[in-house]
C-alpha cells in the first residue's frame, strides 16, 4: 500500500450562517415589498431553492428546515451549504462548502 501527505495548500474560506454571510456576496437590499431591509440573493451562496422541496423540510445533517439553507454551484452541481458550514475557494477559484468539524481538522489558520 501508498502513502500519501495532502500538499500543503492555502485556501480562503468564509463560514456561512445565512444570507449575505460570504463577503462576495453583497449588500443590496430591496428597496420595497415584504422583503425590505434584507439582503438580496448572494452573489457566491444563493438561497436554497428546488422544485421538488418547499423548503419547511428539515435538514438530515444539520435538523434545521432547508429554508434556513444556502445552494452554492459549482463545477460538479448543487451544493447545499448548511448554517454554520465554511465556504471554500480552493485552486482555480473552485468553490466549495465543509461540514465545521471536517473543516476544522483539515485547514488551521495561516
Amino acid at each position: 500500500m501508498s502513502l500519501f501527505r495532502k500538499r500543503a495548500l492555502v485556501v480562503e474560506a468564509t463560514q456561512w450562517f445565512k444570507n449575505g454571510d460570504h463577503p462576495e456576496d453583497g449588500d443590496e437590499v430591496f428597496e420595497s415589498g415584504v422583503y425590505k431591509g434584507d439582503p438580496l440573493e448572494g452573489e457566491v451562496v444563493r438561497y436554497y431553492r428546488t422544485p421538488e422541496l418547499d423548503g419547511t423540510e428539515m435538514c438530515s445533517y444539520c435538523n434545521k428546515t432547508m429554508h434556513q439553507h444556502g445552494w452554492l454551484d459549482t463545477p460538479l452541481g448543487k451544493d447545499v451549504v448548511c448554517p454554520g458550514d465554511w465556504v471554500v475557494t480552493g485552486e482555480g477559484c473552485i468553490r466549495f462548502s465543509l461540514k465545521d468539524d471536517v473543516f476544522q481538522a483539515m485547514y488551521e489558520p495561516k
